[in-house]
This record gives C-alpha cells, sequence and structure tokens, in this order.
C-alpha cells in the first residue's frame, strides 16, 4: 500500500496558479487518501482487539500470554444497560428467609417483673403468652481432643505382654482427625483457597496452627480415595449412549498454564488437567468427540 502525505507546499501553489478545477482535484485527492487511512488504522485496531472471546484464535494468543502474563481478563463492554429497579429482591420474587424452628436448642427466659405502667410488682403473677424470637448462631467451638490407650497386660500363666489394638484410623502419636482433615481439603481444593490462607483460616477457627505440610498431605490423601470413583465416572461417560457435553478452560498449575477439560451430562462430571487442549486430548483419555468444541454423544455426533 503506498504511503499517505499531505500536499507539499508547492503542490499547493501549483494547483492554485492552475485554477479551481486543479485546487478541487487536490483536495478530492486529500478526502480520498484520509478516508484510506482511517479504514486502513480501523482495520489494525480491530486486529489488535480480537481475542479468544471475539474471534476464532485460541486463549493462547491472548494479550499478556506470549509474556507470560497468562490467564489475563479481558474487560467486556456489554450491551446491557440499567434497568430502573432499584437493587434488591422484585416484586413477586420468592425469597428465602430464615424460618423458626419448632424445637430449639436452647431456651432463655426474660421476666417482665413491674408493669409498664403502674409500676406494680408481676413477680407472682402467671405468664399467659409469650413472645419469641429466634437467633440462629455458630456455637463456640474449639478442637476436641480424644486420647485412644491402648492397654498393656502380662500374661500370668505365659509371662508374654499383649497389647491392645489401636483403631485402623489411630495411626500417629498425635494426627488430626478425618472431620478437620476434610473440611481443610475443602477449602483448599474446593473453593480453591491458597495453601497459607488455609493454614491462616483453621488457626482463626479453631486456634489451631497447621502445617502447610498437612493441607498438601490431606488433599493427597483424598484424591486417592477418590479416584476409583473418578473412573467409574469416566468409564460411564466412554460407555453411555447419552449426549456428553465437553469443555476446557486454562488454569495455572506451578506457575504454567494447564488446560482443565471436563465432561460431562445431566448426572455424572469429570475433570481432568492436562498440558494440552482440545479434540486430541480427549482421544487419548478414550473420548471420541468428531470436533473439539462444543456437545457431542461419545460416538462424535454433534447433538
Amino acid at each position: 500500500m503506498s504511503e499517505f502525505h499531505l500536499p507539499t507546499q508547492a503542490e499547493v501553489q501549483a494547483a492554485y496558479r492552475e485554477g479551481e478545477g486543479a485546487v478541487v482535484a487536490l483536495f478530492d485527492k486529500m478526502v480520498a487518501n484520509s478516508r484510506a487511512m482511517e479504514a486502513r488504522i480501523q482495520a489494525l485496531e480491530d486486529r489488535l482487539n480480537k481475542d479468544s472471546h471475539n474471534s476464532s484464535q485460541p486463549p493462547t494468543s491472548d494479550p499478556g500470554r506470549a509474556q507470560g502474563v497468562g490467564l489475563k481478563k479481558v474487560r467486556k463492554h456489554g450491551l446491557r444497560h440499567k434497568s430502573g429497579k432499584q437493587s434488591g429482591g422484585q416484586f413477586g420474587h420468592v425469597g428465602c428467609r430464615l424460618e423458626p424452628v419448632a424445637k430449639p436448642d436452647h431456651v432463655e427466659i426474660h421476666a417482665v417483673v413491674r408493669c409498664h405502667h403502674c409500676r406494680a410488682s408481676l413477680e407472682g403473677v402467671e405468664v399467659h403468652e409469650y413472645e419469641k424470637r429466634q437467633v440462629f448462631e455458630v456455637p463456640p467451638v474449639k478442637l476436641e481432643v480424644t486420647e485412644h490407650q491402648a492397654e498393656i497386660k502380662t500374661c500370668p500363666q505365659c509371662g508374654e505382654v499383649s497389647e491392645a489394638e489401636f483403631p485402623t484410623n489411630v495411626t500417629q502419636k498425635t494426627q488430626y482427625g478425618p472431620r478437620l482433615r476434610a473440611q481443610i481439603v475443602y477449602f483448599n481444593e474446593y473453593h480453591f483457597i491458597p495453601l497459607d490462607r488455609t493454614t491462616e483460616i483453621i488457626a482463626e477457627l479453631y486456634q489451631q496452627p497447621v502445617s502447610e505440610g498437612t493441607v498438601v498431605a490431606a488433599a493427597a490423601e483424598v484424591a486417592k480415595r477418590v479416584k476409583p470413583v473418578n473412573e467409574k465416572i469416566k468409564d460411564h461417560l466412554t460407555q453411555t449412549e447419552e449426549a456428553v457435553r465437553f469443555d476446557e478452560t486454562g488454569m495455572r498449575v506451578s506457575g504454567k498454564l494447564k488446560w482443565l477439560h471436563s465432561a460431562s451430562t445431566e448426572q455424572a462430571t469429570y475433570y481432568e488437567i492436562h498440558a494440552k487442549r482440545g479434540q486430541k486430548r480427549w482421544i487419548r483419555s478414550g473420548f471420541y468427540p468428531s470436533v473439539s468444541a462444543g456437545a457431542f454423544t461419545t460416538s462424535g455426533r454433534p447433538i
């Protein structure tokens, strides 16, 4: 494409000397050049604004990915406008509120000892009705420590020493119980709370500091326990006649870009993290979609 340039002073003077027609021709040329430049600028801006959200480009080409920033949020300018309605629940909306329970855990009686009008004593007057209000609250919590003591006895017949067996889940001198370990994993894995913040939450809730190693070990234990279930879900999804939906999204694992793949039906969902994205990953996993995006049956037919 030829370079755009403004007419020089000599060109302007030459057109002036040639008369009105030459001046008009020079002006029309400037207008044409200006419009062509505007179109070129718009095309370049459109190209720069393209990413995986508004074009067929892969997420790896998004701004920031090449520099290692990755997973950069692109601010979207939606077409939504203010509705003019007030914030909060609208008329006709089915709300959710606390409903009183029939049998509360605790009851506190607040006595009325004097008449609010004449100040006469009411201490001996029979109560004929109660106004009730209920407060829902978390009870004060602290870790409970259960000490397991295995009896050791010496046989009076043979003189040998016998020791009772501990429960199978009690293996250390000191250890955290299954409910606390499950809560640690719930915070860290399900809600994606980092290791240091997970340990901080546990310390503040229960006044008991835990190490990041404890969080990692608890997560590894849960992963080992749920692995057979995940394999059964995977087997189900590769064999079912239902439509199986596939999706993928980028995420950071140890600072590197990975892909969280999901395959799901209404009743079952399978997740897997892998370095690759797209159809080939699912083929290697035993799924057979015919193309790399959308919703498909396991035989590869679009639904």
